[in-house]
Protein backbone atom coordinates (compact mmCIF):
# COMPACT_ATOMS: atom_id res chain seq x y z
CA UNK A 1 0.00 0.00 0.00
CA UNK A 2 1.50 3.39 -0.89
CA UNK A 3 2.26 5.61 2.08
CA UNK A 4 0.17 8.72 2.51
CA UNK A 5 2.06 12.02 2.40
CA UNK A 6 3.42 13.12 5.80
CA UNK A 7 1.00 15.12 7.89
CA UNK A 8 3.26 18.13 8.01
CA UNK A 9 4.75 17.98 4.50
CA UNK A 10 5.68 21.47 3.43
CA UNK A 11 6.68 21.97 -0.14
CA UNK A 12 7.96 25.53 0.04
CA UNK A 13 11.06 24.87 2.09
CA UNK A 14 13.44 25.18 -0.83
CA UNK A 15 12.49 28.80 -1.35
CA UNK A 16 12.06 29.89 2.24
CA UNK A 17 15.58 31.18 2.80
CA UNK A 18 15.35 33.28 -0.34
CA UNK A 19 11.91 34.52 0.63
CA UNK A 20 13.17 35.68 4.00
CA UNK A 21 15.83 37.74 2.34
CA UNK A 22 13.70 39.49 -0.28
CA UNK A 23 13.66 43.22 0.36
CA UNK A 24 10.22 44.58 0.93
CA UNK A 25 8.62 41.17 1.51
CA UNK A 26 5.63 41.24 3.78
CA UNK A 27 6.92 40.87 7.33
CA UNK A 28 4.11 38.54 8.33
CA UNK A 29 4.89 36.25 5.40
CA UNK A 30 8.59 36.30 6.30
CA UNK A 31 7.78 35.38 9.87
CA UNK A 32 5.51 32.50 8.91
CA UNK A 33 8.11 31.27 6.45
CA UNK A 34 10.47 30.95 9.42
CA UNK A 35 7.79 29.17 11.46
CA UNK A 36 7.13 26.66 8.68
CA UNK A 37 10.78 26.00 7.98
CA UNK A 38 11.57 25.57 11.67
CA UNK A 39 8.65 23.23 12.30
CA UNK A 40 9.88 21.10 9.42
CA UNK A 41 13.40 21.25 10.87
CA UNK A 42 12.07 20.24 14.29
CA UNK A 43 10.38 17.15 12.89
CA UNK A 44 13.42 16.21 10.82
CA UNK A 45 15.72 16.61 13.82
CA UNK A 46 13.32 14.76 16.13
CA UNK A 47 12.07 11.77 14.13
CA UNK A 48 10.48 10.09 17.15
CA UNK A 49 8.45 13.25 17.81
CA UNK A 50 7.34 13.26 14.19
CA UNK A 51 6.26 9.64 14.50
CA UNK A 52 4.30 10.32 17.67
CA UNK A 53 2.49 13.16 15.92
CA UNK A 54 1.53 10.86 13.05
CA UNK A 55 4.07 12.08 10.49
CA UNK A 56 5.46 8.89 8.94
CA UNK A 57 8.35 10.34 6.93
CA UNK A 58 11.04 9.65 9.54
CA UNK A 59 9.69 6.37 10.87
CA UNK A 60 12.94 4.44 10.44
CA UNK A 61 15.13 6.76 12.52
CA UNK A 62 15.99 7.56 16.11
CA UNK A 63 16.94 11.09 17.09
CA UNK A 64 20.62 11.84 16.52
CA UNK A 65 21.92 12.71 20.00
CA UNK A 66 25.62 12.80 19.16
CA UNK A 67 27.55 15.76 20.56
CA UNK A 68 28.06 16.94 16.98
CA UNK A 69 24.29 16.96 16.34
CA UNK A 70 23.58 18.72 19.64
CA UNK A 71 26.09 21.46 18.83
CA UNK A 72 24.78 21.75 15.28
CA UNK A 73 21.25 22.31 16.59
CA UNK A 74 22.53 24.94 19.00
CA UNK A 75 24.27 26.83 16.19
CA UNK A 76 21.13 26.53 14.07
CA UNK A 77 19.01 28.16 16.78
CA UNK A 78 21.49 31.02 17.07
CA UNK A 79 21.14 31.61 13.32
CA UNK A 80 17.35 31.55 13.55
CA UNK A 81 17.45 34.18 16.29
CA UNK A 82 19.42 36.37 13.90
CA UNK A 83 16.69 35.85 11.26
CA UNK A 84 14.07 36.94 13.79
CA UNK A 85 16.07 40.10 14.54
CA UNK A 86 15.79 41.05 10.87
CA UNK A 87 11.99 41.07 10.95
CA UNK A 88 10.37 44.45 11.63
CA UNK A 89 8.02 43.59 14.48
CA UNK A 90 6.30 46.99 14.27
CA UNK A 91 5.00 45.95 10.84
CA UNK A 92 3.41 42.77 12.17
CA UNK A 93 -0.19 42.31 13.18
CA UNK A 94 -0.95 42.05 16.88
CA UNK A 95 -1.36 38.27 16.49
CA UNK A 96 1.97 37.89 14.72
CA UNK A 97 3.76 40.04 17.30
CA UNK A 98 2.62 37.52 19.87
CA UNK A 99 3.70 34.65 17.60
CA UNK A 100 7.10 36.30 17.17
CA UNK A 101 7.48 36.79 20.93
CA UNK A 102 6.57 33.19 21.78
CA UNK A 103 8.72 31.67 19.06
CA UNK A 104 11.71 33.77 20.04
CA UNK A 105 11.24 32.89 23.69
CA UNK A 106 11.34 29.17 22.89
CA UNK A 107 14.60 29.48 20.99
CA UNK A 108 16.20 31.81 23.53
CA UNK A 109 15.32 29.42 26.34
CA UNK A 110 16.96 26.53 24.50
CA UNK A 111 20.04 28.61 23.71
CA UNK A 112 20.36 29.83 27.31
CA UNK A 113 20.15 26.28 28.64
CA UNK A 114 22.78 24.86 26.30
CA UNK A 115 25.67 26.14 28.42
CA UNK A 116 24.64 23.98 31.38
CA UNK A 117 25.10 20.75 29.32
CA UNK A 118 22.09 18.97 30.82
CA UNK A 119 21.98 16.99 27.57
CA UNK A 120 24.74 14.92 29.21
CA UNK A 121 21.94 13.40 31.33
CA UNK A 122 19.95 11.53 28.64
CA UNK A 123 18.42 9.10 31.12
CA UNK A 124 16.60 9.20 34.44
CA UNK A 125 14.87 6.44 36.35
CA UNK A 126 11.57 7.51 34.73
CA UNK A 127 12.53 8.03 31.11
CA UNK A 128 15.27 7.22 28.69
CA UNK A 129 16.61 4.60 26.36
CA UNK A 130 15.79 1.82 28.82
CA UNK A 131 12.13 2.40 27.84
CA UNK A 132 12.66 3.11 24.13
CA UNK A 133 10.18 0.36 23.27
CA UNK A 134 7.32 2.58 24.50
CA UNK A 135 7.60 4.58 21.27
CA UNK A 136 5.72 1.73 19.59
CA UNK A 137 2.69 2.44 21.78
CA UNK A 138 2.34 5.82 20.04
CA UNK A 139 2.65 4.49 16.50
CA UNK A 140 0.23 3.06 13.98
CA UNK A 141 0.88 -0.51 12.86
CA UNK A 142 -1.52 -0.98 9.96
CA UNK A 143 0.56 -1.73 6.87
CA UNK A 144 3.55 -3.87 5.96
CA UNK A 145 5.52 -0.63 5.60
CA UNK A 146 4.72 0.36 9.20
CA UNK A 147 6.26 -2.89 10.43
CA UNK A 148 9.24 -2.62 8.10
CA UNK A 149 9.91 0.86 9.46
CA UNK A 150 9.92 -0.45 13.03
CA UNK A 151 12.32 -3.25 12.06
CA UNK A 152 14.60 -0.64 10.46
CA UNK A 153 14.52 1.28 13.73
CA UNK A 154 15.44 -1.88 15.63
CA UNK A 155 18.41 -2.47 13.33
CA UNK A 156 19.67 1.09 13.81
CA UNK A 157 19.23 0.93 17.59
CA UNK A 158 22.91 0.20 18.43
CA UNK A 159 24.00 3.60 17.06
CA UNK A 160 21.40 5.30 19.24
CA UNK A 161 22.69 3.34 22.24
CA UNK A 162 26.31 4.26 21.51
CA UNK A 163 25.37 7.94 21.38
CA UNK A 164 23.53 7.63 24.69
CA UNK A 165 26.49 5.98 26.40
CA UNK A 166 28.84 8.61 24.93
CA UNK A 167 26.73 11.39 26.44
CA UNK A 168 26.70 9.66 29.82
CA UNK A 169 30.49 9.20 29.71
CA UNK A 170 30.73 12.91 28.98
CA UNK A 171 28.50 13.52 31.98
CA UNK A 172 30.83 11.50 34.20
CA UNK A 173 33.80 13.57 33.02
CA UNK A 174 31.97 16.88 33.47
CA UNK A 175 30.37 15.79 36.78
CA UNK A 176 26.90 16.33 35.32
CA UNK A 177 25.19 13.19 36.56
CA UNK A 178 22.16 12.11 38.57
CA UNK A 179 22.19 11.16 42.26
CA UNK A 180 22.75 7.45 42.88
CA UNK A 181 19.57 7.10 44.96
CA UNK A 182 17.37 7.53 41.89
CA UNK A 183 19.62 5.86 39.32
CA UNK A 184 19.89 2.68 41.36
CA UNK A 185 16.37 1.95 40.10
CA UNK A 186 17.64 1.72 36.52
CA UNK A 187 19.55 -1.60 36.45
CA UNK A 188 16.31 -3.56 36.89
CA UNK A 189 14.75 -1.55 34.06
CA UNK A 190 17.66 -2.36 31.74
CA UNK A 191 17.52 -6.01 32.77
CA UNK A 192 13.95 -6.28 31.48
CA UNK A 193 15.28 -5.57 28.00
CA UNK A 194 17.94 -8.29 28.12
CA UNK A 195 15.97 -11.36 27.02
CA UNK A 196 17.04 -14.71 25.64
CA UNK A 197 13.88 -15.14 23.58
CA UNK A 198 13.30 -12.12 21.27
CA UNK A 199 9.56 -12.86 21.26
CA UNK A 200 9.58 -11.87 24.95
CA UNK A 201 11.15 -8.50 24.18
CA UNK A 202 9.09 -5.38 24.82
CA UNK A 203 10.12 -4.26 21.32
CA UNK A 204 8.32 -7.25 19.84
CA UNK A 205 4.89 -6.16 21.10
CA UNK A 206 3.62 -4.82 17.71
CA UNK A 207 4.18 -8.25 16.14
CA UNK A 208 2.07 -10.21 18.63
CA UNK A 209 -1.27 -9.04 17.27
CA UNK A 210 -0.89 -8.02 13.64
CA UNK A 211 -3.78 -6.82 11.41
CA UNK A 212 -5.73 -9.52 9.62
CA UNK A 213 -5.22 -7.88 6.22
CA UNK A 214 -1.46 -8.54 6.39
CA UNK A 215 -1.00 -11.84 4.60
CA UNK A 216 0.50 -14.90 6.27
CA UNK A 217 3.71 -14.81 4.21
CA UNK A 218 4.34 -11.14 5.07
CA UNK A 219 3.37 -11.78 8.69
CA UNK A 220 5.84 -14.66 8.98
CA UNK A 221 8.61 -12.69 7.26
CA UNK A 222 8.14 -9.59 9.40
CA UNK A 223 8.02 -11.56 12.65
CA UNK A 224 11.19 -13.43 11.74
CA UNK A 225 12.99 -10.21 10.77
CA UNK A 226 11.88 -8.53 14.00
CA UNK A 227 13.13 -11.43 16.10
CA UNK A 228 16.45 -11.35 14.27
CA UNK A 229 16.79 -7.57 14.70
CA UNK A 230 16.02 -7.82 18.42
CA UNK A 231 18.44 -10.72 18.95
CA UNK A 232 21.28 -9.25 16.88
CA UNK A 233 20.93 -5.51 17.50
CA UNK A 234 18.63 -4.54 20.37
CA UNK A 235 19.57 -7.05 23.07
CA UNK A 236 23.36 -6.74 22.51
CA UNK A 237 22.99 -2.95 22.76
CA UNK A 238 21.24 -3.31 26.12
CA UNK A 239 23.92 -5.74 27.30
CA UNK A 240 26.48 -3.03 26.51
CA UNK A 241 24.43 -0.49 28.47
CA UNK A 242 24.04 -2.96 31.33
CA UNK A 243 27.81 -3.35 31.64
CA UNK A 244 28.54 0.37 31.31
CA UNK A 245 25.83 1.36 33.74
CA UNK A 246 26.86 -1.12 36.42
CA UNK A 247 30.62 -0.81 36.05
CA UNK A 248 30.96 2.92 35.40
CA UNK A 249 27.92 5.16 35.55
CA UNK A 250 26.23 4.18 38.78
CA UNK A 251 29.55 4.40 40.63
CA UNK A 252 30.04 7.95 39.33
CA UNK A 253 26.61 9.22 40.42
CA UNK A 254 26.35 11.67 43.31
CA UNK A 255 25.95 10.37 46.84
CA UNK A 256 23.84 13.40 47.76
CA UNK A 257 20.82 14.92 46.01
CA UNK A 258 20.40 18.35 44.50
CA UNK A 259 21.41 20.35 41.42
CA UNK A 260 23.52 22.61 43.67
CA UNK A 261 26.39 20.08 43.49
CA UNK A 262 26.71 20.16 39.67
CA UNK A 263 29.06 22.66 38.00
CA UNK A 264 27.39 26.09 38.05
CA UNK A 265 24.65 24.39 40.05
CA UNK A 266 23.20 27.57 41.57
CA UNK A 267 22.87 29.30 38.19
CA UNK A 268 21.64 26.11 36.55
CA UNK A 269 18.80 25.69 39.04
CA UNK A 270 17.89 29.36 38.78
CA UNK A 271 17.61 28.90 35.02
CA UNK A 272 15.42 25.82 35.48
CA UNK A 273 13.15 27.72 37.88
CA UNK A 274 12.70 30.54 35.37
CA UNK A 275 12.18 28.14 32.49
CA UNK A 276 9.52 26.04 34.12
CA UNK A 277 7.60 28.84 35.88
CA UNK A 278 7.96 31.41 33.04
CA UNK A 279 8.61 33.97 35.78
CA UNK A 280 11.64 35.72 37.23
CA UNK A 281 11.02 34.28 40.69
CA UNK A 282 14.12 33.14 42.55
CA UNK A 283 14.36 29.76 44.31
CA UNK A 284 14.18 31.59 47.64
CA UNK A 285 10.97 33.40 46.67
CA UNK A 286 9.45 30.14 45.42
CA UNK A 287 10.46 28.33 48.62
CA UNK A 288 8.80 30.98 50.80
CA UNK A 289 5.65 31.01 48.66
CA UNK A 290 5.44 27.26 49.05
CA UNK A 291 5.66 27.50 52.81
CA UNK A 292 2.83 30.06 52.88
CA UNK A 293 0.66 27.85 50.67
CA UNK A 294 1.35 24.80 52.83
CA UNK A 295 0.22 26.73 55.89
CA UNK A 296 -2.97 27.96 54.18
CA UNK A 297 -3.99 24.55 52.80
CA UNK A 298 -3.13 22.85 56.09
CA UNK A 299 -5.72 25.03 57.84
CA UNK A 300 -8.41 23.91 55.35
CA UNK A 301 -7.46 20.28 55.83
CA UNK A 302 -7.58 20.54 59.60
CA UNK A 303 -11.11 21.96 59.36
CA UNK A 304 -12.22 18.80 57.53
CA UNK A 305 -10.56 16.65 60.20
CA UNK A 306 -12.66 18.47 62.80
CA UNK A 307 -15.83 18.29 60.68
CA UNK A 308 -15.68 14.49 60.33
CA UNK A 309 -15.23 14.17 64.09
CA UNK A 310 -11.90 12.41 63.99
CA UNK A 311 -10.52 11.87 67.49
CA UNK A 312 -6.80 12.31 67.11
CA UNK A 313 -4.00 14.51 65.82
CA UNK A 314 -3.51 15.67 62.23
CA UNK A 315 -0.65 13.19 61.84
CA UNK A 316 -2.90 10.40 63.08
CA UNK A 317 -5.60 11.41 60.61
CA UNK A 318 -3.09 11.25 57.75
CA UNK A 319 -2.10 7.79 58.92
CA UNK A 320 -5.77 6.80 59.05
CA UNK A 321 -6.22 7.99 55.44
CA UNK A 322 -3.14 6.02 54.36
CA UNK A 323 -4.03 2.76 56.07
CA UNK A 324 -7.79 2.29 56.49
CA UNK A 325 -8.82 -0.45 54.01
CA UNK A 326 -12.07 1.35 53.19
CA UNK A 327 -10.04 3.87 51.17
CA UNK A 328 -8.46 1.28 48.87
CA UNK A 329 -9.28 -1.42 46.32
CA UNK A 330 -7.75 -4.88 46.51
CA UNK A 331 -8.28 -5.60 42.83
CA UNK A 332 -6.58 -3.52 40.09
CA UNK A 333 -9.57 -4.02 37.77
CA UNK A 334 -11.85 -2.41 40.36
CA UNK A 335 -9.48 0.54 40.54
CA UNK A 336 -9.45 0.90 36.75
CA UNK A 337 -13.25 0.76 36.65
CA UNK A 338 -13.44 3.51 39.27
CA UNK A 339 -11.24 5.76 37.13
CA UNK A 340 -13.38 5.06 34.07
CA UNK A 341 -16.62 5.74 35.93
CA UNK A 342 -15.49 9.12 37.24
CA UNK A 343 -14.79 10.19 33.66
CA UNK A 344 -18.35 9.32 32.74
CA UNK A 345 -19.55 11.56 35.57
CA UNK A 346 -17.36 14.50 34.57
CA UNK A 347 -17.91 14.55 30.81
CA UNK A 348 -21.62 15.58 30.81
CA UNK A 349 -20.88 18.50 33.15
CA UNK A 350 -18.29 20.21 30.99
CA UNK A 351 -20.72 22.43 28.99
CA UNK A 352 -21.48 24.24 32.25
CA UNK A 353 -17.91 25.54 32.32
CA UNK A 354 -16.77 25.70 28.67
CA UNK A 355 -18.16 27.10 25.47
CA UNK A 356 -15.66 25.15 23.39
CA UNK A 357 -14.91 21.46 23.92
CA UNK A 358 -12.37 19.32 22.05
CA UNK A 359 -13.47 17.07 19.21
CA UNK A 360 -10.76 14.48 19.90
CA UNK A 361 -11.79 11.94 22.58
CA UNK A 362 -9.67 10.41 25.34
CA UNK A 363 -9.53 7.00 26.94
CA UNK A 364 -8.30 5.55 30.24
CA UNK A 365 -5.60 2.87 30.20
CA UNK A 366 -3.34 1.21 32.77
CA UNK A 367 0.29 2.29 32.93
CA UNK A 368 2.34 -0.59 31.42
CA UNK A 369 3.34 -2.90 34.23
CA UNK A 370 7.04 -2.94 33.28
CA UNK A 371 7.33 0.75 34.27
CA UNK A 372 4.49 1.06 36.81
CA UNK A 373 6.57 0.32 39.95
CA UNK A 374 8.95 3.22 39.25
CA UNK A 375 6.53 5.86 38.07
CA UNK A 376 3.88 8.08 39.61
CA UNK A 377 0.14 7.72 40.05
CA UNK A 378 -0.92 8.79 36.57
CA UNK A 379 0.05 10.73 33.47
CA UNK A 380 -1.45 11.90 30.18
CA UNK A 381 -0.38 11.30 26.57
CA UNK A 382 -1.59 13.75 23.94
CA UNK A 383 -3.53 12.54 20.87
CA UNK A 384 -1.78 12.03 17.57
CA UNK A 385 -1.83 15.11 15.40
CA UNK A 386 -4.10 13.46 12.84
CA UNK A 387 -6.66 12.65 15.55
CA UNK A 388 -6.53 8.92 14.85
CA UNK A 389 -5.11 8.08 18.27
CA UNK A 390 -7.12 9.60 21.13
CA UNK A 391 -5.62 11.26 24.15
CA UNK A 392 -4.75 8.74 26.85
CA UNK A 393 -5.11 9.06 30.61
CA UNK A 394 -2.72 6.46 32.03
CA UNK A 395 -3.41 5.28 35.60
CA UNK A 396 -1.15 3.23 37.86
CA UNK A 397 -2.71 -0.07 38.91
CA UNK A 398 0.46 -1.44 40.50
CA UNK A 399 -0.27 -2.20 44.17
CA UNK A 400 -3.88 -0.95 44.23
CA UNK A 401 -3.73 -1.08 48.02
CA UNK A 402 -1.57 2.09 47.93
CA UNK A 403 -3.83 3.98 45.46
CA UNK A 404 -6.42 5.85 47.57
CA UNK A 405 -10.01 6.07 46.35
CA UNK A 406 -10.22 9.63 47.67
CA UNK A 407 -7.65 10.76 45.08
CA UNK A 408 -9.56 9.57 42.03
CA UNK A 409 -11.76 12.63 41.47
CA UNK A 410 -8.96 15.22 41.73
CA UNK A 411 -6.52 13.13 39.72
CA UNK A 412 -9.03 12.56 36.91
CA UNK A 413 -9.92 16.24 36.73
CA UNK A 414 -6.21 17.04 36.35
CA UNK A 415 -5.11 14.41 33.84
CA UNK A 416 -8.19 14.08 31.61
CA UNK A 417 -10.98 16.65 31.63
CA UNK A 418 -11.22 19.52 32.22
CA UNK A 419 -7.47 19.24 32.73
CA UNK A 420 -4.76 18.07 30.35
CA UNK A 421 -6.86 16.42 27.67
CA UNK A 422 -9.30 19.29 27.31
CA UNK A 423 -6.57 21.94 27.25
CA UNK A 424 -4.10 20.10 24.99
CA UNK A 425 -6.70 18.77 22.55
CA UNK A 426 -8.24 22.22 22.16
CA UNK A 427 -4.77 23.69 21.50
CA UNK A 428 -4.15 21.06 18.82
CA UNK A 429 -7.43 22.02 17.15
CA UNK A 430 -6.66 25.77 16.97
CA UNK A 431 -6.07 25.83 13.23
CA UNK A 432 -5.37 29.57 13.11
CA UNK A 433 -2.23 29.12 15.25
CA UNK A 434 1.20 28.20 13.86
CA UNK A 435 2.10 24.55 14.40
CA UNK A 436 4.75 25.32 17.00
CA UNK A 437 2.03 26.81 19.23
CA UNK A 438 -0.43 23.98 18.68
CA UNK A 439 2.00 21.20 19.57
CA UNK A 440 4.35 22.76 22.10
CA UNK A 441 3.76 24.82 25.20
CA UNK A 442 4.84 26.03 28.61
CA UNK A 443 4.83 23.81 31.67
CA UNK A 444 3.56 26.55 33.98
CA UNK A 445 0.47 26.97 31.80
CA UNK A 446 -0.13 23.28 31.04
CA UNK A 447 0.39 22.00 34.57
CA UNK A 448 -1.04 25.12 36.16
CA UNK A 449 -4.20 24.50 34.15
CA UNK A 450 -4.25 20.87 35.29
CA UNK A 451 -4.08 21.90 38.94
CA UNK A 452 -6.64 24.67 38.41
CA UNK A 453 -8.92 22.08 36.80
CA UNK A 454 -8.89 20.11 40.06
CA UNK A 455 -10.47 23.10 41.80
CA UNK A 456 -13.40 23.02 39.35
CA UNK A 457 -14.69 19.77 40.83
CA UNK A 458 -17.03 21.44 43.28
CA UNK A 459 -18.60 23.48 40.46
CA UNK A 460 -19.68 20.31 38.66
CA UNK A 461 -20.90 18.36 41.67
CA UNK A 462 -17.77 16.49 42.77
CA UNK A 463 -16.14 16.43 46.22
CA UNK A 464 -19.47 15.79 47.95
CA UNK A 465 -17.81 13.33 50.29
CA UNK A 466 -15.57 15.06 52.90
CA UNK A 467 -12.83 12.48 52.35
CA UNK A 468 -12.90 13.19 48.61
CA UNK A 469 -12.61 16.91 49.39
CA UNK A 470 -9.71 16.07 51.67
CA UNK A 471 -8.24 14.20 48.72
CA UNK A 472 -8.51 17.33 46.57
CA UNK A 473 -6.80 19.37 49.29
CA UNK A 474 -4.15 16.66 49.52
CA UNK A 475 -3.47 17.13 45.83
CA UNK A 476 -3.32 20.90 46.21
CA UNK A 477 -1.02 20.44 49.22
CA UNK A 478 1.09 18.04 47.16
CA UNK A 479 1.83 20.83 44.64
CA UNK A 480 2.47 23.38 47.38
CA UNK A 481 4.88 20.93 49.03
CA UNK A 482 6.70 20.68 45.70
CA UNK A 483 7.66 24.34 45.87
CA UNK A 484 9.29 23.73 49.24
CA UNK A 485 11.00 20.39 48.67
CA UNK A 486 12.19 20.99 45.10
CA UNK A 487 13.88 24.24 46.05
CA UNK A 488 14.91 22.68 49.36
CA UNK A 489 16.86 19.87 47.69
CA UNK A 490 18.21 21.70 44.66
CA UNK A 491 19.01 25.12 46.16
CA UNK A 492 19.21 24.71 49.94
CA UNK A 493 20.90 21.30 50.26
CA UNK A 494 18.03 19.38 51.83
CA UNK A 495 18.48 15.62 51.95
CA UNK A 496 16.09 13.20 50.29
CA UNK A 497 14.82 12.21 53.74
CA UNK A 498 14.23 15.87 54.67
CA UNK A 499 11.98 16.17 51.61
CA UNK A 500 10.15 12.89 52.31
CA UNK A 501 9.49 13.91 55.92
CA UNK A 502 8.16 17.35 54.98
CA UNK A 503 5.87 15.79 52.37
CA UNK A 504 4.60 13.08 54.73
CA UNK A 505 3.94 15.57 57.52
CA UNK A 506 1.59 17.62 55.36
CA UNK A 507 -0.21 15.34 52.87
CA UNK A 508 -2.12 12.07 53.04
CA UNK A 509 -0.40 10.50 50.04
CA UNK A 510 1.02 7.06 50.77
CA UNK A 511 4.72 6.63 51.50
CA UNK A 512 5.16 4.68 48.24
CA UNK A 513 3.80 7.62 46.24
CA UNK A 514 5.77 10.15 48.29
CA UNK A 515 9.07 8.38 47.66
CA UNK A 516 8.33 8.10 43.92
CA UNK A 517 7.41 11.78 43.82
CA UNK A 518 10.52 12.94 45.67
CA UNK A 519 12.70 10.85 43.36
CA UNK A 520 11.00 12.47 40.40
CA UNK A 521 11.88 15.94 41.72
CA UNK A 522 15.46 14.84 42.33
CA UNK A 523 15.84 13.65 38.75
CA UNK A 524 14.01 16.56 37.08
CA UNK A 525 15.20 19.80 38.74
CA UNK A 526 12.66 22.62 38.66
CA UNK A 527 9.86 20.98 36.68
CA UNK A 528 7.70 20.48 39.76
CA UNK A 529 7.68 24.24 40.44
CA UNK A 530 5.44 24.92 37.45
CA UNK A 531 2.18 23.48 38.80
CA UNK A 532 1.46 25.69 41.79
CA UNK A 533 2.89 28.83 40.21
CA UNK A 534 0.65 28.38 37.18
CA UNK A 535 -2.44 27.52 39.22
CA UNK A 536 -2.05 30.57 41.46
CA UNK A 537 -1.80 32.84 38.42
CA UNK A 538 -4.96 31.33 36.89
CA UNK A 539 -6.88 31.77 40.14
CA UNK A 540 -5.58 35.32 40.45
CA UNK A 541 -6.77 36.16 36.94
CA UNK A 542 -10.18 34.57 37.49
CA UNK A 543 -10.64 36.51 40.75
CA UNK A 544 -9.68 39.72 38.97
CA UNK A 545 -12.17 39.09 36.17
CA UNK A 546 -14.97 38.23 38.61
CA UNK A 547 -14.26 41.36 40.65
CA UNK A 548 -14.03 43.77 37.72
CA UNK A 549 -16.85 42.34 35.59
CA UNK A 550 -19.24 41.46 38.42
CA UNK A 551 -22.53 40.30 36.89
CA UNK A 552 -21.02 40.43 33.38
CA UNK A 553 -18.55 37.69 34.29
CA UNK A 554 -19.20 34.45 32.37
CA UNK A 555 -17.15 31.46 33.49
CA UNK A 556 -17.53 29.74 30.12
CA UNK A 557 -16.23 32.79 28.30
CA UNK A 558 -13.35 33.21 30.76
CA UNK A 559 -12.22 29.63 30.24
CA UNK A 560 -12.50 29.93 26.47
CA UNK A 561 -10.34 33.08 26.54
CA UNK A 562 -7.70 31.35 28.67
CA UNK A 563 -7.55 28.38 26.30
CA UNK A 564 -7.92 30.28 23.03
CA UNK A 565 -4.21 30.84 22.47
CA UNK A 566 -2.78 27.48 23.43
CA UNK A 567 -0.23 27.25 26.22
CA UNK A 568 1.53 30.59 26.75
CA UNK A 569 3.88 32.10 29.37
CA UNK A 570 2.09 33.41 32.44
CA UNK A 571 2.84 37.08 31.72
CA UNK A 572 1.38 36.69 28.23
CA UNK A 573 -1.70 34.99 29.68
CA UNK A 574 -2.17 37.90 32.05
CA UNK A 575 -2.08 40.36 29.14
CA UNK A 576 -4.64 38.27 27.23
CA UNK A 577 -7.06 38.16 30.17
CA UNK A 578 -6.61 41.85 30.95
CA UNK A 579 -7.39 42.75 27.34
CA UNK A 580 -10.52 40.61 27.48
CA UNK A 581 -11.64 42.28 30.71
CA UNK A 582 -11.10 45.72 29.16
CA UNK A 583 -13.05 44.76 26.05
CA UNK A 584 -15.99 43.63 28.18
CA UNK A 585 -16.11 46.98 29.93
CA UNK A 586 -16.41 49.00 26.73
Amino acid sequence: MPRRPGLFSIFVIAVLSAAVGIAGADEGERLHAVFEAEWEWTLRENPTLASRLGDLRYNTAWTDISLEAIDRRHQHRLEVLKQLDEIETDALSQTDRLNHTLFRKQYETNVDGHAYQWYLVPMTHREGIQDANSLADSLRFETVKDYEDWIARLRSFPAYMRQTIALMRGGIEARIVQPRVVMQRVPAQIARQVVDDPKRSLFYKPFRDMPNDIGESDRSRLQKQAQQAIAEHVVPAYRELQTFFGDEYLLACYNRVGAWQTPDGKDFYGYRARRFTTTEMTPKQIHELGQREVKRIRAEMEKIVADVGFDGSFAEFLQHMRTDPKFYFDNPNDLLQAYQEIGKRIDPQLPKLFGRLPKIPYDVQPIPMHIAPDTTTAYYRRPSADGRRPGTYFVNLYKPNVRPIYEIEALSLHESVPGHHLQIAIAMELEDLPLFRRYTGYTAFVEGWGLYAESLGEEIGLYQDPYSKFGQLTYEMWRAVRLVVDTGMHAFKWSRQDAIDFFADNAAKTLHDIENEIDRYIAWPGQALAYKIGELKLKELRARAERELATDFDIREFHDVVLSNGAVPLDVLEDIVDEWIASKKV
